[in-house]
């Protein structure tokens, strides 16, 4: 089974090719630019450097979402695209499941955290047992006290994992009253990768749609949609 993954759900862009157990590329970058300009050379250079026949690939998988509204619609529009000219599935993992496969086995609990603003974290609960991960609590946007009291309630040991380890690390040290590790930088964003493995089970248990079909998963309103409730909400008062 060969399948082409790509994450442009936070900072990180990300493009893969997963055939069975081999990871046959990943290009990863996490700068200054934006997924619009990255995503898609990305995705070319892998494709030649590893003389890929995209027609061969069994499904194109991405990260649905959590994330930013802007590297989601790229990244859908991306694989809705291709998948509608190649005539593939489309496999969306949630991206904070994505993130909790870059733990892979460890027997700790594993909780991502990517910063939504507002001092929410869109965020979940994880554990692998016998070679599958398992989910604790589905993804959410949640306040991260709310996240940090589930985790002490718990009371087991966690890893966390995410751009929102910067902007809440203290408040993380403040809180915890469990033993808790940082995750180290190879594993500690977006990986394509972890993506594409985790599509092979999706794929395997008929978990994929049409390209036609395919939708991020948002999780909450834009900021633009946001405000304008929030004017429609005054203007009717």
């Amino acid at each position: 089974m060969k399948i082409l993954a790509l994450d442009s759900s936070g900072l990180v862009a990300s493009v893969a090719v997963v055939e069975d157990d081999n990871l046959i590329a990943e290009y990863t970058v996490n700068y200054k630019k934006t997924h619009s300009q990255t995503l898609l050379p990305m995705m070319d250079e892998i494709i030649r450097m590893t003389e890929t026949d995209l027609g061969l690939v069994d499904a194109i998988a991405v990260a649905k979402g959590p994330g930013s509204f802007t590297g989601l619609r790229i990244g859908a529009a991306t694989v809705k695209g291709l998948g509608l000219a190649l005539k593939k599935p489309i496999i969306g993992i949630p991206t904070v499941e994505g993130l909790a496969m870059n733990l892979y086995e460890t027997n700790s609990l594993i909780c991502p955290l990517m910063d939504a603003r507002r001092n929410q974290v869109y965020t979940g609960i994880y554990k692998f047992s016998d070679g599958r991960l398992q989910t604790v609590k589905e993804q959410t946007p949640v306040g991260i006290e709310e996240i940090i009291d589930a985790l002490n309630i718990i009371g087991q040991e966690v890893i966390f994992l995410g751009d929102g380890i910067p902007v809440y690390k203290d408040r993380i040290a403040a809180g915890m009253t469990v033993p808790y590790h940082i995750a180290p930088a190879h594993v500690n964003k977006q990986r394509a990768a972890a993506i594409g493995v985790r599509a092979m089970d999706y794929f395997e248990n008929g978990l994929y749609v049409s390209a036609d079909e395919f939708e991020p998963e948002y999780l909450r309103l834009s900021q633009a949609e946001r405000e304008q409730l929030e004017k429609n909400q005054k203007e009717s008062q």
